[in-house]
């Protein structure tokens, strides 16, 4: 699905004509988690415009509505005021799945609503015009620093005052679990138990939520449910099965066609090693039309499986037994007008293009710096351990998957890097807007790119390994010239504050583990 080219008056008349009584609007928030509300046509058709007033603790929480206690945007020390977000209508599209209810994405400004309520909206001459985020790619210069969105609109803008258009897509793998029998319920204490894979459609190590000798482990609590409750949707490890795909096929297809529909088209979807895992490619598109669709993918899976029992995660990395979930990001660079892809050279042995060499080498040498914009949450790191299909040295290699970014020389239209360190559950913003920075750093610079590792690229660590955990890589993050020059300060700054609270969280939690190894014998 292209972007919508209709002018707002002419979209407006259209929704009339058609009685649409109400429209969903979402922003997506720094962890990538969409926030929103439905209003009704009427408040649309005023607001779309001048934006609306969207409180700003979107920004001052984390994934689990936990208010960061460090942050500088906003907080206590703020009030949690209104910010004007702007709707972006060339983001229109519908929800098959709800009927075809209208939704649209928004972008934060840095401008605080005027109107004194949630849906007030402050008419702003650089809020966008008629077109809310004028022109789709464009940033306004009222852009809120913060906003993961806006942040990618000024990576683009960088692209284009270049030469260059960028063409993305990612793809990622998921678990899909059958989905508690407590309808609504939360989780309640506990996490999955370790140990050997085990049968009968069982995690590794999961039995019935009792650790060995005896003692429960998360069990269920005042309406919640364990996660030792959770029972993957088919059995053992069959990556590619026709057989497994077919006996989830309701789902299956739900996917495929509803996506479709929702303007997220597929190219492939299948079944991964492991469990219930499934993975889809995302059909490629200008880089920003890509992340709506990868971001908007996230959201999609989950209430289309809610609605077939199906409980899918995006987690990184569900259990050290089984292989990790990707969120792997192909890319390439075209000429301003899409007719030519910069990255193919047919005069070159390898059909690589010295553009793309100096975007790959950019990305190598910035990977270290900003590791935490494609690796954001303490599970990432249990993802990018050797031999998981997730790389842990800083290495390229030509069509290989033991290296950080596998280069895919092909022909004119199929020639493009992928960066394998990206997993599924990264904010698709962040991760293609670090991509694209990586990428162009080198090309400014005009960085030499190193031989190939040919081989396992777990064993070349001739150039350096990627950090271990989160709190290594903010760190790391915090500490660079680099990650202000390619993100600003002021984002550079939030950002880093919210890894250190989501390291910090982690620190305060007992995990199973602990239990496991010191509650009786210490």
């Amino acid at each position: 699905m292209m972007r919508n080219d209709q002018s707002l008056p002419e979209l407006l008349a259209r929704m009339g004509e058609e009685k649409i009584e109400k429209v969903k609007l979402a922003i997506a928030d720094i962890d990538g988690v969409l926030r929103g509300k439905v209003i009704s046509f009427e408040k649309f058709k005023a607001i779309a415009s001048k934006g609306f007033g969207f409180c700003d603790v979107v920004f001052g929480w984390d994934s689990a509505d936990r208010a960061y206690d460090n942050g500088a945007f906003t907080g206590w020390h703020t009030g949690y005021p209104d910010a004007v977000a702007v709707v972006d209508v060339h983001t229109m599209r519908r929800v098959p799945w709800e009927g075809g209810l209208p939704f649209f994405l928004a972008d934060f400004s840095s401008a605080r609503s005027q109107a004194g309520g949630e849906f007030g909206g402050a008419a702003r001459a650089d809020a966008g015009g008629e077109f809310g985020a004028a022109g789709g790619a464009a940033v306004s210069a009222g852009a809120a620093p913060v906003c993961p969105r806006s942040l990618l609109k000024r990576v683009i803008g960088q692209a284009s005052e270049a030469g260059y258009s960028a063409f993305f897509s990612q793809e990622f793998e998921w678990f899909n679990f059958i989905a508690p029998a407590v309808a609504g319920g939360a989780p309640n204490g506990g996490t999955m138990a370790r140990g050997v894979p085990g049968v009968a459609g069982e995690l590794p190590g999961v039995s019935g939520g009792m650790m060995a000798g005896g003692t429960p482990t998360g069990g269920a609590m005042a309406g919640g449910w364990s996660f030792a409750d959770l029972r993957p949707m088919t059995q053992g490890m069959f990556g590619y099965s026709i057989l497994r795909a077919s006996q989830g096929s309701a789902f299956f297809h739900d996917l495929f066609d509803n996506l479709g529909r929702f303007g997220v088209p597929l190219e492939g979807l299948h079944t991964e090693t492991g469990p219930g895992v499934y993975e889809a490619a995302i059909m490629y598109a200008d880089i920003l039309e890509a992340a709506d669709r990868a971001v908007l993918f996230k959201t999609a899976v989950k209430e289309i499986g809610h609605r077939r029992g199906i409980l899918p995660t995006f987690m990184a990395k569900i259990n050290e037994s089984l292989p990790g979930c990707s969120g792997h990001v192909h890319q390439s660079l075209w000429s301003i007008d899409g007719s030519r892809n910069l990255f193919y050279d047919a005069d070159r042995e390898t059909g690589m293009s010295v553009l793309m060499e100096c975007y790959i080498a950019g990305q190598l040498h910035c990977l270290p710096h900003i590791l935490p914009m494609m690796a954001p949450t303490v599970n990432s790191y249990k993802r990018l351990v050797e031999g998981a299909w997730a790389p842990t040295t800083l290495t390229w290699g030509i069509d290989n998957r033991t290296v950080a970014l596998r280069s895919l020389p092909g022909g004119s239209t199929s020639t493009r890097l992928e960066t394998r360190v990206v997993g599924s559950d990264t904010n698709p913003y962040l991760a293609m807007a670090a991509c694209l920075a990586a990428g162009l750093y080198g090309i400014r610079h005009g960085l030499p790119l190193r031989a190939a590792t040919k081989g396992n690229g777990y064993a070349d660590k001739s150039h350096g390994v990627l950090p271990r955990n989160l709190w290594e890589a903010t760190q790391a993050m915090r500490a660079s010239p680099l990650a202000v020059e390619l993100f600003g300060a002021e984002f550079t700054d939030h950002f880093v504050r919210t890894r250190e609270w989501e390291w910090r969280q982690f620190g305060q939690a007992v995990t199973d583990w602990e239990l496991q190894r010191y509650l009786e014998i210490i």
